[in-house]
């Protein structure tokens, strides 16, 4: 099967020449394994590989032998082998010796945490709209950062086309699958998340109906800084609701295996005494497993515009994480309890930050430029800086800059 290039194959490339071992961290099924066998030269499957699975139990030293860059895949599935990679790349004294995948973040070990400088992180994220053909890329995300304009032709992806490509999702598998086939795809995915992958992260064992009851309230409260609380509290569906401390635990579990991944509110400074809020904002790895919890199909978002439009602040986000990864920065929010909210700051490790607003329709951004205009006169630039850029994301239309500053970006038209 011909390679699906991806966004990470540049930054996997540059940090195997960087560092001795690089660590992929993303969600079962996001393709990790394939973007790590592109540049492997030769590796040790332990999900798949008996012998390699037992071989890593008894001595995880030799498991390492092979050819570099050496794959050890999965490796959380037996955690002593970290300390043996480590301290082959401390004898070894080379770049590029090792390249590990793992779909969970193992229970804490204090050893883990002396990789520094020796193995670096690199997370994996299912497919972007740019990867998936589906935007031309023609506004850069980067490009944005470094003060560049938006500037881009007409793009129109239709209502339910959109709706189509929320239910489908990014998952590599999906590709040339037909919507009913992925559709079901995902629900098998979503089980299999429930019965078995939970366990991953620290082996213990859930009670799955209860974890296909957060999923569903997770769904529900998509792309919300919806509490604890709140969740269980929406598990109830006919039956007792998930206890508060049991919710928790669950969403823990999710976050070790990246079926969960909070988007954290901005930490920046304000002109005015404005209180901000702290709470992150709960997405999932991928819009589409929103969907496949509560069993909506495209048909069924097109019914409820609300809900389309978390769906498609989520994929905004998924999307804005992936390009802004490349451009070394990471995505915020921003939320105050005077009732400014800005769906998605990106800031970069230098400091430049630029804003963004999600908005469904071509008709609300009016709305989401002022509410950026509103948080430029609040941050303080003397100790921020100015915004890169101010921008109201869209579903559909063109790309262009507004008299008053803020620009307007389709996602059809958005890229790294």
């Amino acid at each position: 099967m011909t390679y699906h290039p991806r966004i990470v194959d540049r930054e996997l490339a540059e940090r195997l020449q960087a560092t001795g071992a690089v660590v992929i961290e993303g969600p079962q099924a996001c393709g990790k394994t394939t973007t790590a066998r592109q540049l492997a030269a030769s590796e040790a499957r332990l999900d798949v590989d008996e012998v390699a699975h037992r071989l890593a139990s008894l001595e995880p030293a030799r498991v390492l032998i092979g050819d570099v860059p050496r794959l050890i895949d999965e490796w959380q599935l037996e955690p002593a082998i970290w300390n043996h990679v480590r301290r082959a790349v401390d004898d070894r004294r080379l770049p590029g010796q090792f390249i590990l995948t793992g779909s969970a973040v193992p229970a804490d070990d204090a050893n883990r945490h002396r990789g520094a400088g020796r193995l670096t992180r690199l997370r994996m994220r299912p497919l972007s709209t740019f990867e998936l053909g589906r935007s031309s890329g023609e506004v850069s995300l980067s490009g944005l950062m470094d003060g560049a304009r938006a500037e881009a032709g007409r793009s129109v992806i239709p209502l339910d086309d959109l709706a189509e490509l929320i239910c489908v999702g990014g998952w590599p598998i999906n590709l040339g699958r037909t919507t009913e086939k992925a559709l079901r795809g995902n629900r098998d995915h979503l089980d299999e998340i429930r019965r078995l992958d939970i366990a991953n992260g620290d082996a213990k064992r859930r009670d799955p109906v209860r974890v296909g009851m957060l999923l569903r309230s997770l769904a529900r409260n998509v792309a919300t800084p919806a509490a604890v609380a709140t969740i269980a509290s929406d598990t109830g569906e006919g039956v007792s609701t998930i206890k508060e401390h049991t919710a928790a635990d669950y969403l823990r579990a999710l976050e070790r295996i990246m079926i969960v991944e909070n988007q954290p509110a901005w930490p920046t400074h304000l002109r005015s005494r404005s209180v901000l809020r702290n709470k992150p904002i709960r997405h999932l790895a991928d819009p589409s497993l929103a969907t496949a919890a509560v069993r909506a199909t495209p048909a069924r978002l097109l019914r409820d515009l609300d809900f389309l439009g978390l769906l498609f602040e989520s994929m905004v986000v998924r999307d804005l994480r992936v390009y802004a990864q490349a451009a070394d920065a990471e995505v915020f929010h921003y939320r105050e309890k005077g009732g400014l909210e800005v769906d998605a700051i990106i800031q970069g490790n230098d400091g430049r930050w630029a804003a963004f607003e999600v908005k469904l329709g071509e008709r609300r951004v009016n709305e989401g430029a002022r509410n950026l205009l509103r948080l430029a006169e609040r941050v303080d630039e003397r100790r921020m800086g100015r915004p890169e850029a101010l921008g109201v994301i869209v579903s559909t239309g063109y790309g262009y800059t507004r008299e008053d500053g803020v620009q307007v970006v389709p996602v059809g038209a958005l890229g790294p």
